[in-house]
């Protein structure tokens, strides 16, 4: 009996997930006949398919953002008008419906038989290859050997969708130099891929075969105006970034924009002008890194000050508030994801070697997918561990293991035997110079955001509970927290 209702419960949460897709895609086609007001649909449609705490918080923010005067119903405006079908269905639908939906089988037996929740994000670095040298750039000198062969790529795709796994950012290198890229696009449907691309290859005809496609966005890194993205990229290379923006949005797809945000150009990239520039373009969305002194050439200099920081999450939240745009701020967004991400939590990276890596900015693995499973990877006692010490802080705006609390990665690296995965990537964690600056940093954005936190992000504790960290545990880091501050301002350690 119990395995009829299992399989009855399997069949109902398909059905509950295909009818939600179709029924998502419906209202998505009809708002691209309707005025900007007329959003009533849309959330019809996210109302019926709303379940759980998780969900319902999710639809109400959604009500929000659409009604009258918010840049909700710009926003559709501008996602619908003109794109493609396919990528409305293949991409837009199945994306916001992941939102939603788990393969509760999936999800249940992963459990039952390795004890943790599979995360829904798999970065993969098919090539480190690139046709730039951008300063700053992890990606280093590599060559078409070192690319990771295609049927480990699509084997490990494979394995991510049977752990329900349906996002999958793509990054190098330059991901359009690999020769198999749109092959393994085509062979995974379901699934939805985001490379993040210098838009340098892709060509008109480029465009319209991911428009044809329908489950790629890709993303363009720029590094602001012409000139912040030309001083890095070189010369030429925010008109062919533009240029590659211009053929996307003609050919129906969606498009977005990728930002590395350093002490030099956070004024540009902060601006009402660049967004603007960026929205003209037909950007949908934009994701804003901060530089880490990671990789080739790592330089604590260049990293944003705790003010910049600030400066960054205050120009984003008036963005989200004013602009037909959705952003997304890896770092400052920390309370929105109830902390650090990283190690299989919600996200993780495979690299062009195999090597599983817990986050795109730690170079470090236990596991390679070469010599064992995608499930193996995430159940390492690596992984395991940084899940186990997640949050990292009761104050979420403070979530990185690597910048905001630089002693917990440097210990994590060690007790758990993690290897560096490619030279040099130890000096972020080894050399005296790199982590007495981060020690420093830390302690001046602590200082900084914990008024912020206590301010204005109220609401952070309960959204941790919704996003499944026990509330023991949030109480243990909370009270570990003002402690650990009160202990430092004796110690002299923070000012008073």
């Amino acid at each position: 009996m119990s395995t009829v209702l299992v399989q009855g419960r399997d069949l109902y949460g398909r059905v509950r997930r295909g009818i939600a897709e179709n029924i998502l895609s419906q209202s998505l086609m009809l708002l691209s006949y309707s005025s900007e007001k007329n959003y009533r649909r849309l959330m019809r449609a996210f109302n019926r398919i709303a379940r759980t705490e998780h969900q319902k918080m999710i639809a109400a923010w959604i009500d929000n953002w659409l009604a009258e005067g918010n840049p909700g119903g710009p926003f559709l405006s501008r996602l619908l008008r003109g794109l493609h079908p396919n990528v409305r269905k293949n991409y837009v639908a199945n994306m916001v419906v992941s939102l939603f939906f788990r393969d509760q089988k999936v999800y249940d037996r992963i459990r039952k038989e390795y004890g943790f929740n599979p995360p829904s994000v798999m970065l993969v670095s098919p090539t480190m290859r690139c046709n730039y040298k951008c300063g700053g750039c992890y990606a280093g000198s590599y060559s078409r050997d070192d690319d990771l062969p295609p049927e480990v790529f699509d084997r490990v795709v494979s394995e991510a969708e049977q752990i329900g796994i349906k996002f999958i950012p793509i990054l190098g290198g330059e991901p359009f130099v690999y020769p198999q890229l749109l092959d393994i696009f085509e062979k995974h449907p379901k699934a939805c891929f985001q490379p993040y691309t210098n838009g340098s290859l892709i060509t008109k005809e480029m465009a319209v075969k991911l428009a044809n496609l329908g489950n790629v966005a890709p993303m363009i890194s720029i590094e602001g105006f012409e000139e912040q993205t030309d001083a890095r990229r070189g010369k030429g290379s925010f008109e062919r970034a533009m240029k590659a923006m211009d053929n996307l949005r003609e050919a129906g797809c969606l498009v977005g924009f990728s930002i590395m945000v350093d002490r030099e150009n956070v004024d540009a990239v902060t601006s009402d002008e660049f967004i603007d520039l960026m929205i003209e373009k037909g950007a949908l969305y934009g994701w804003y890194f901060l530089y880490i002194p990671v990789g080739r050439d790592p330089n604590p200099a260049l990293m944003p000050t705790a003010e910049q920081r600030n400066q960054m999450r205050l120009a984003i939240n008036r963005f989200r508030r004013t602009k037909p745009i959705l952003m997304v701020d890896f770092w400052n967004d920390g309370p929105l994801t109830a902390g650090c991400i990283n190690g299989g939590r919600i996200y993780f990276h495979v690299n062009h070697k195999g090597d599983v890596e817990p986050c795109i900015f730690v170079h470090y693995a236990t596991h390679n997918i070469k010599n064992c499973s995608l499930v193996e990877a995430l159940n390492s006692p690596f992984f395991r561990g940084l899940r186990e010490m997640q949050p990292f802080s009761y104050n979420t705006l403070l979530p990185c293991p690597i910048i905001d609390h630089p002693k917990i990665m440097r210990s994590a690296l060690q007790r758990w035997g993690a290897y560096p995965t490619h030279e040099g990537a130890e000096k972020t964690f080894t050399d005296p110079e790199i982590t007495e600056g981060l020690d420093k940093y830390s302690c001046e954005v602590e200082e900084l955001f914990t008024p912020i936190w206590e301010r204005e992000y109220g609401w952070a504790e309960k959204w941790m509970e919704v996003m499944d960290h026990p509330p023991q545990k949030i109480q243990a880091r909370k009270r570990a927290y003002y402690a650990r501050r009160e202990r430092d301002k004796v110690k002299g350690v923070l000012p008073g």
